[in-house]
């Protein structure tokens, strides 16, 4: 069966690092995955993959969107311990693709993490060089023991640079790990960027509080990139919500559906440009623009539009009197596009 839209995109991040979305709204929509077409948009995929978000051109009777999509990130968690197991359901909450990596049977299996994507029960050298580390990486190393800690710390220097590298652990224990490896001849420069003692100073205690320190500074990292850090996706996509999109749930299957999309955003809004929400004619829905009596009002015009082939771009207005009546609790404005998604071809 010929693969739809989203199917292809999804195929494509795994080859790539970044792929570009193009939605042209003229008399009719058209969108297609870019690759090498028109300057204008050449450019415009280029600016919305180096901002990390939709980005719109808006000419007379059309409009041009292109939107980002990197490949979904990876929080691999090396060892499985308690914080691990906290951190897992978190992440996983979030949004992340967690990887699980312990050499014991009964730290490393499905029952222990169901949350997780990919359990690996085997030598953390091994385990890191299957999993060959990307830039879109989140990576934890929360072993039992300096050993180990060790271990995974030199195979991670022959891989490539991951956005974020945490280890848990007293000053005193790291510190002494990180001269034991600059004698052996590991870069300086490199373990500096080891966040380490691992997590924001909260005064963090058990288990599930270090997991929610933890991912409190990837998230920082991840949306607050400081100078000489690589910018990450800035969109408000749930990679969940496409995985959806690729490829259908059973009871939806064959089912007429609409997708709403967040164009762009002013002010204090509860989700960001590029959150999507699929909307069925049955009124289920996958993902969210962000809840409330707006996104009731959206979901009503979306069910208006499946199966006509057409779509709608409407302004939600969230400030003032408008918010008050609403009883809503932001101060802004969405630009939100409705479209007709029961074919994705």
């Amino acid at each position: 069966m010929e693969k739809n839209l989203y199917e292809n995109l999804l195929d494509q991040l795994e080859k790539k690092e970044q792929v570009a979305l193009i939605t042209v709204l003229g008399e009719h929509l058209e969108k297609y995955i870019f690759e090498n077409g028109k300057e204008q948009e050449k450019e415009l995929a280029g600016q919305a993959c180096e901002e990390g978000r939709p980005v719109l051109l808006e000419e007379e009777g059309k409009i041009t969107i292109a939107e980002p999509f990197c490949r979904e990130e990876r929080m691999i968690l090396l060892g499985g311990g308690h914080v691990s197991l906290a951190l897992a359901e978190f992440g996983a909450k979030i949004g992340f693709a967690v990887t699980v990596v312990d050499d014991r049977p009964y730290f490393a299996n499905r029952t222990r993490f169901p949350w997780a994507r990919e359990v690996l029960c085997e030598g953390f050298q091994s385990a890191i060089e299957k999993l060959e580390i990307r830039s879109s990486d989140y990576v934890v190393i929360l072993t039992r023991g300096h050993r180990w800690d060790g271990e995974c710390l030199r195979s991670l220097y022959r891989q490539p640079a991951s956005a974020y590298l945490g280890m848990i652990g007293s000053r005193r224990r790291v510190k002494s790990l990180k001269e034991q490896l600059v004698e052996e001849g590991m870069e300086e420069s490199w373990l500096e960027k080891l966040h380490s003692p691992v997590g924001l100073s909260i005064g963090a205690v058990t288990p599930e509080e270090i997991a929610i320190s933890i991912l409190a500074e990837i998230i920082e990292t991840k949306r607050k990139p400081k100078e000489g850090q690589m910018r990450t996706l800035q969109s408000d996509i749930d990679m969940r919500v496409m995985e959806k999109l690729a490829r259908v749930p059973e009871p939806f299957s064959g089912m007429g559906k609409a997708i709403v999309t967040i164009l762009s955003t002013k002010g204090s809004v509860p989700r960001k440009a590029g959150a999507k929400m699929i909307v069925y004619e049955n009124g289920m829905i996958d993902g969210t623009i962000g809840g409330g009596c707006a996104e009731s009002a959206i979901m009503q015009e979306a069910r208006g539009i499946i199966g006509t082939g057409g779509y709608l771009i409407r302004q939600v207005d969230m400030t003032g009197t408008v918010a008050e009546e609403e009883g809503m609790v932001c101060g802004g404005t969405m630009k939100v596009l409705i479209e007709d998604g029961t074919s994705n071809k």
